[in-house]
C-alpha cells in the first residue's frame, strides 16, 4: 500500500522556486515516468526516465539527430552541454552512446538540485554537472576536448548576450576536436534579425553550416526554435534532411547557397554589440 501511495504522489506536479524563477515539473500523463520542466511558464525540457532516448521537443529531436551523426553509431563521444535544464540531451547521448564522457553546465544551481532530486541521473552515465556560467566553464575546457558542443542556454526565455558573439564561438571552436559539431538552439520570430545575425556569426568561425527549423519559423510566420549546426568538415546534409523531414513535426533543413541567401547579408555579432535574443510573445506558451 505504501509503495502505491508513493507512486501516486510521485505523479503530482512539483513546484519550486529556483534561481531563474518558478520551476515546475509536470507529469506526462501518457508516459508513466516522464516529466516536462517549465521555468516561469516556459517549457525547458522533457525527460522520460524509462526511455531517455525519447525526445519530445522538436528542437531537441533535431539536436538528437546531430548527436547521432557526429560519430559512428554507438561510439562513445566527449560532449559539452552549455545549458542543463533537466539534462535531456545528456541523458540521450548516455543512452545512445554508452561510455560517453559528458559535462553539463547549468548556472542555476537550485534548478540542478531540483532535477537531481526529482529526476536523478543514472550513476553510471558519466555525466558531470557544473553549476557555473556557460562561458566561464567553456574557458576552462581543454583545447580539442569535445566531439560535440551543444548550446541551449536561456535566461528568462532569452539567450544571454555574451553567448551570441564571435568571441564566444571562437572559444567553442577551440574546444572542439577537428571534425567536431557545434549545435545551438536559437529562438526568434519575425523579422528574424537575431537568427540572421547568429548565422553570420557562426559563418565567421565555421566553414560548414546548416539550419533546421519548422518551415513557418524560417518563413518568418511565427516565433519558434531553430537548430544551427556548425563544423569544419562536410556535413551529412542528405541524412539530416531526411531525419528532420521524418519527424512528427517535420522540419526543413537549409544549407549552402540557400542558407547564405537566408542570412540576408547580416553582420557577425561581437561582444561589444551583442544583445540577448528577443523575448517570445506571451502567446507562445499558452
Amino acid at each position: 500500500m505504501a509503495r502505491n501511495k508513493r507512486s501516486r504522489e510521485a505523479r503530482e506536479a512539483v513546484v519550486e522556486k529556483v534561481d531563474g524563477g518558478l520551476a515546475e515539473l509536470i507529469p506526462d500523463r501518457d508516459r508513466p515516468r516522464a516529466w516536462t520542466l517549465l521555468v516561469d511558464g516556459a517549457p525547458q525540457s522533457h525527460v522520460d526516465l524509462d526511455d531517455p532516448a525519447y525526445l519530445n521537443f522538436e528542437y531537441q529531436r533535431r539536436i538528437g539527430h546531430i548527436a547521432d551523426l557526429v560519430a559512428p553509431p554507438g561510439k562513445p563521444i566527449h560532449a559539452l552541454h552549455l545549458g542543463g535544464g533537466a539534462f535531456t540531451l545528456a541523458r540521450y547521448v548516455a543512452a545512445t552512446r554508452p561510455r560517453s564522457t559528458q559535462q553539463v553546465v547549468e548556472r542555476d544551481t537550485a534548478l540542478v538540485q531540483l532535477v537531481r532530486r526529482e529526476l536523478p541521473l543514472d550513476p553510471q552515465s558519466r555525466i558531470r554537472v557544473r553549476g557555473t556560467d556557460a562561458r566561464e566553464a567553456l574557458a576552462k575546457i581543454a583545447d580539442g576536448w569535445a566531439d560535440l558542443v551543444v548550446a541551449d542556454v536561456f535566461s528568462g526565455a532569452r539567450t544571454p548576450a555574451h553567448l551570441t558573439s564571435t568571441e564566444f564561438l571562437t572559444d567553442v571552436r577551440r574546444v572542439l576536436k577537428p571534425g567536431g559539431y557545434y549545435a545551438a538552439n536559437l529562438a526568434d520570430g519575425p523579422p528574424l534579425a537575431h537568427l540572421r545575425g547568429q548565422l553570420a556569426t557562426a559563418a565567421a568561425l565555421f566553414p560548414e553550416l546548416a539550419l533546421a527549423a519548422d518551415p513557418a519559423v524560417l518563413r518568418g510566420k511565427r516565433f519558434g526554435n531553430a537548430v544551427l549546426l556548425g563544423s569544419d568538415r562536410e556535413l551529412p546534409v542528405a541524412e539530416l534532411t531526411r531525419r528532420c523531414a521524418g519527424d512528427p513535426h517535420p522540419g526543413r533543413l537549409e544549407h549552402g547557397r540557400g542558407l547564405k541567401d537566408f542570412s540576408g547579408g547580416a553582420a557577425a555579432v561581437t561582444d561589444a554589440a551583442a544583445v540577448a535574443s528577443p523575448a517570445p510573445p506571451p502567446s507562445v506558451f499558452r
